[in-house]
Order: structure tokens, then sequence, then C-alpha cells
């Protein structure tokens, strides 16, 4: 995996709740950190000097399925990447559309290769998969990238959920692969960070932990995770529809499982009751 591009360290730590500082190439983010949603690459309602001035926000979320639909990868790549198209100048994390894809429900088709699914903006045939999602997300130009997954139901049997897994590590190690290839294509080219955002190894790449409720499963989500390696670990499948107390126990569970060395991302969750 080589060199991460981010730096982590914990200041303190209460049991398994932790404070820590997050260092990316364009901002130190204090963590825990709610990272505000920029669907399109803003907050809506907010402009990006209340964002810093009022809130004091180091990092906001970035849809690549959104984006990547309106206005497209090569429309922001051309523009030097989604810090300079939207202005935005501290970190960005963009997801990698799984989850997107996942909630059009009938409107996808998914195969192991990816997944085939109508837009909803105008009704074409789209097609997202592990290595189009890292090719979005490098032009997109983000801090922090996310995997590719596969997203169960929040009432998935075991059977289910097992399937999800494996498609979801199947594809983790494809993210990891394409990823790679495009951090070094980027730095074998000699291309600015303005330029090309996969650079130099600039872009971190976070994994996802699936397994729905079944603590088995997402045991073994998390080791199969780690093995492949990733610059930071992300606990995914929560908030889509099961009980408060079920996804507080996942939670409860797996934490103390994670590597206390690296980063952990709670996907999904932001309500003040949750945090």
């Amino acid at each position: 995996m080589g060199k991460t591009p981010i730096d982590w360290q914990v200041v303190a730590q209460d049991g398994e709740a932790r404070a820590g500082l997050l260092q990316t190439r364009r901002a130190l983010i204090e963590t825990p950190v709610f990272m505000a949603v920029g669907t399109a690459g803003t907050v809506k309602g907010m402009r990006f000097e209340w964002l810093e001035a009022e809130l004091d926000a180091r990092i906001i979320l970035g849809n690549t399925y959104h984006l990547w639909l309106r206005p497209g990868a090569e429309v922001i790549r051309a523009c030097g990447g989604l810090h300079r198209f939207t202005g935005w100048e501290r970190a960005l994390l963009t997801d990698s559309g799984g989850f997107q894809v996942w909630s059009l429900g009938e409107l996808r088709k998914l195969t192991e290769e990816g997944v085939e699914f109508r837009s909803h903006l105008d009704g074409s045939t789209r097609f997202m998969s592990p290595e189009v999602s890292m090719e979005v997300q490098a032009a997109l130009g983000s801090d922090i990238v996310m995997a590719f997954d596969e997203c169960a139901r929040g009432e998935a049997t075991h059977e289910e959920a097992r399937a999800s897994l494996e498609l979801t590590a199947r594809w983790a190690a494809r993210s990891r692969a394409r990823f790679d290839e495009l951090q070094r294509e980027g730095a074998d080219a000699g291309r600015t960070v303005e330029q090309h955002a996969a650079v130099n190894g600039e872009q971190a790449l976070f994994g996802i932990v699936q397994g729905a409720a079944h603590h088995d499963l997402r045991r073994e989500s998390l080791a199969r995770t780690i093995e492949i390696g990733f610059d930071g670990f992300a606990i995914g499948g929560l908030s889509v529809g099961e009980e408060k107390s079920v996804m507080y126990e996942v939670i409860e569970r797996l934490a103390p499982r994670m590597p206390a060395e690296q980063p952990r991302y709670l996907m999904g969750v932001g309500t003040p009751e949750d945090l």
C-alpha cells in the first residue's frame, strides 16, 4: 500500500471513545467531526465563507453518484478538480456512489462486474463499477476516497448479508487495485494536484465494513478489509432501516476490533441524538 497521504493521531481516549487529529493535504481536522453534506460539492443554503468562519468546518462530504451524473467527471476534471470547481479550499471526502445506486431499488441491476442503473435525471442507462468509481473520484480530486461497496438492507438475512459481504470484499480489492494504478499514473505523468487529483499519492482510500446486523459477518468483513489494506476504515450499512439499538450494538461490538492506529468513519449517521 505504501506511505499513507494522511496523518492520524489520538490525543485523548476514554474506553473506545477517541479524540484525535487527522491531517490531510488541505486541512487539520479535529475528530470526532461531523461532515457537512455537500451532495453536489456545496452545502445547501450555506456559503463556504459561513462554513469556515461560523462553523470552522474543516471537511465536507461530496456525492460521487450525483457529481458523476451532473455536471460530470470530465467537466470537473477540466476545471482542475472539485476544489477548484466549487471554490472549497479545505478537505473533501467523496463517497463511492454505492449507497446511492443501492437506493435506486428496481432501477438498478446488480452483477459481479458492477451495477447497471437508470439515471434519475433523464432515464439514461449508466454503469458503475469499482473501477469507474475510483476513476470518477480521481477526477473529483477529493482528499479521502471511499471504496465501492454493496450495501445490504437493514433487515437482511444472514444469507443476504453474506452475499453482500462477499461482493463488497471483491469490490474492495478491485477498488484498491484501480486506485493504486491511478495514483501511479498521475505521479508518472508529473502533473500537479490541480491538474490531476491522483498525483504522488495525494489521495487516501478508506475501506468499508459491511455485514448488516450479523456480528459474525461484521467481524469477518472487518478482517478481510484490513487484509486488503486501507488508509482508514468505515462502518457502512447502518442507519438503513434497522432499529437504533441494533445499530448501536453493531458499533459497540465492532469498534474494539478496528485498527487503533487508523481513523474510523461511521457512514450515514449524523442526527444530534446519534452524535
